[in-house]
């Protein structure tokens, strides 16, 4: 095989050919190809830009702008006329930094992209140009319309066609362009020529990419042993043998020639000492590959001219390994727990086991388990490739462990408890959360909280888990409430409050209470004195102790001078033991009976000011209310300044 890396003339000439004896059919091969006379893929670079090919009618250039007449090679059109053309790579399969060739049409003339010459065809052969283009166009333009025609050696025309209007592409719309035509009985060399039909100026901006010359056959069907196909399977040691079979066309060849050939390890065909329409393949102790054939196929004396032959579809025999199947799965089953298998291999499956058991699933689950079901599991895996394999495992199905756990007695707030499990030979506890230990039978327990521990026991096969509950009780609490104050002869009532687990409750002193054993007696001392609320936990807990004092009072006293001068002696009207009252009220008038000051409760006594202005020295008249079961007290103060 020749390969060519021809000029911008002899790309854009190969494009898209249809003769027939100096005619072009507009159809691409629907037989056999043959290997590529031609095979262009303009290269490939790292670089954005390639470089410029020959004998073009446009100018070259190697970056933005790319203007009308004028052409590039590029592996991206990133950031060129971004707004009006598609952002897409080269078209090569598998060649990320492989180039195309890119054109913007000229807008005065059209253009003669290429002009080569293919030496060495053979008479009466039909061939096949084809290649890969894209309109760049995202909006509607003119449409590219590429000529190709072809030449005898001399310049004789032997036929011309046009792709037609290729209509506006996206990133990924590369279409296929080509054609077929058959050499006449003298042609042996032809002249390639491709052009541009229309003007650009408002569009036919276009890429071409991958342009293949090869030899055009004829329908060959493949048989293997006489069937429809083209690929075998065998597993590794197999012995058979396999005819492959091509049928062409009929008609095709007044004298058809065969050659098959093997590809190498290299990926090369090379030619095998066959040459009928089948051979015997025959593999011994087939070792694991892929082996693949092909049968050439010429008009009779051009077999050896990789210009004039085409080739079937590959066949291709497949030596496959044997699956190595591995069952996973625990060796010993727990009684009314699930046996989980599985194995490691893909393709079909068939399961077989105790107590007529069978799947074809991959990962079938057995549940729940019982005695019946120790024994023998074996798996047969079967590739894709129809390679059998099997695997067994013994599964034994045991009782689990008899266990148990001793219950405990509540415990106090800081207090430990020592649990006990038994019935295994390993333990495992959670939470770990004020244990001692977690892998013990016998952990002490210290919970701040009530807790309920689960301990997982073990016999070496089977974990059974149970629990035990931690009870934590809380201590007793005590709050006597706030401290009171009272004017002798009036009994006021103490807010005691308890809390705990079992407890019982009393005040001490009993001493002028109503009941001692009350959260809130009635407390009437005729002096003042603590009372301590006592809060006793009948399990054992810590006491709770808790006081509150009462002040007493002998009587109300209401003072009838007072000096707010800011000496910091008497500067307010002090009233003795009116915050023993809930809700006092006072009331200040001024010798017009005006109210100067008031207040509920009287917890800021008064200053001598009103709207925050210091009155003026002189006697003002009070009325206080203390409670509604007492009469009003009233009089005058002397304010003095």
């Amino acid at each position: 095989m020749t390969t060519h890396k021809l000029n911008l003339h002899t790309l854009l000439s190969i494009l898209a050919l249809v003769f027939i004896a100096g005619s072009v059919t507009a159809q691409v091969c629907t037989g056999s190809l043959g290997d590529p006379v031609v095979n262009l893929t303009f290269g490939s670079g790292v670089e954005q830009f390639g470089a410029p090919l020959r004998g073009n009618t446009y100018q070259y250039v190697r970056g933005d702008p790319i203007a009308e007449g004028t052409y590039t090679v590029v592996n991206h059109t990133r950031g060129l006329h971004p707004d009006g053309w598609h952002q897409i790579p080269d078209h090569t399969y598998n060649d990320a930094n492989g180039y195309m060739m890119l054109i913007n049409a000229s807008d005065n003339r059209t253009g003669l992209f290429y002009r080569a010459e293919i030496p060495n065809l053979c008479p009466n052969t039909k061939y096949e140009f084809a290649a890969w283009i894209n309109n760049l166009l995202v909006n509607q333009g003119i449409r590219p319309n590429v000529r190709f025609s072809i030449e005898t050696i001399t310049g004789a025309p032997l036929g011309e066609s046009e792709t037609g209007e290729i209509p506006e592409g996206s990133a990924d719309n590369w279409i296929q362009y080509g054609a077929t035509f058959t050499t006449g009985a003298n042609d042996t060399q032809v002249i390639l020529k491709i052009g541009n039909v229309g003007l650009g100026g408002g569009g036919n901006d276009f890429v071409i990419d991958d342009i293949t010359f090869r030899p055009c056959g004829p329908i060959i069907m493949n048989s293997i042993n006489g069937v429809n196909k083209e690929e075998e399977n065998l597993c590794v040691g197999d012995t058979k043998n396999f005819t492959l079979s091509v049928e062409v066309q009929p008609g095709a060849y007044v004298n058809p020639q065969y050659l098959w050939q093997q590809r190498d390890e290299n990926g090369n065909w090379t030619n095998l000492n066959r040459t009928t329409a089948d051979i015997q393949v025959l593999f011994r102790n087939a070792q694991t590959g892929t082996y693949e054939y092909r049968a050439l196929i010429s008009e009779l004396g051009n077999i050896t001219s990789v210009n004039c032959r085409s080739s079937s579809r590959t066949f291709t025999i497949k030596v496959n390994p044997f699956p190595d199947p591995h069952i996973s799965a625990a060796d010993k089953v727990c009684i009314g727990d699930a046996i989980l298998l599985s194995v490691d291999q893909s393709g079909s499956y068939l399961w077989q086991g105790p107590n007529g058991f069978t799947s074809t699933e991959r990962q079938p689950v057995i549940e729940p388990a019982d005695d019946r079901m120790t024994g023998t599991y074996k798996v047969t895996v079967t590739s894709a490739a129809g390679c059998t394999v099997s695997d067994s495992k013994v599964i034994t199905i045991v009782p689990k462990p008899s266990v148990s756990v001793k219950s405990v007695p509540p415990i106090c707030r800081g207090g430990s408890a020592q649990l006990e499990a038994t019935g295994g030979i390993s333990f495992r506890w959670i939470p770990a959360t004020g244990l001692s230990a977690t892998d013990i039978p016998n952990p002490i327990a210290n919970p701040n909280e009530t807790t309920t521990y689960t301990v997982f026991i073990a016999d070496g096969a089977c974990e059974v888990s149970t629990q035990v509950e931690v009870v934590v009780l809380e201590d007793a609490l005590s709050d006597a409430g706030p401290d009171k104050k009272m004017v002798k002869g009036r009994p006021i009532i103490l807010n005691g409050k308890s809390s705990g687990e079992q407890v019982r409750y009393f005040w001490t002193p009993a001493d002028y209470l109503d009941d001692p054993n009350k959260l809130n007696p009635v407390a009437n001392p005729p002096f003042s004195m603590v009372y301590t609320l006592n809060t006793v936990s009948e399990v054992g807990c810590m006491p709770g102790i808790d006081e509150v004092y009462v002040t007493v009072y002998d009587k109300v006293v209401v003072p009838n001078v007072f000096s707010p001068n800011g000496d910091g002696s008497n500067d307010v009207w002090k009233i003795t033991a009116i915050d023993a009252f809930d809700t006092p009220k006072v009331q200040v008038m001024n010798r017009y009976g005006i109210l100067v000051f008031e207040s509920t409760g009287y917890a800021v006594p008064w200053d001598g000011k009103h709207k925050n202005a210091d009155l003026p020295a002189g006697v003002y008249y009070y009325q206080i209310k203390l409670s509604n079961d007492l009469p009003p007290l009233s009089g005058s103060v002397t304010l003095i300044r």
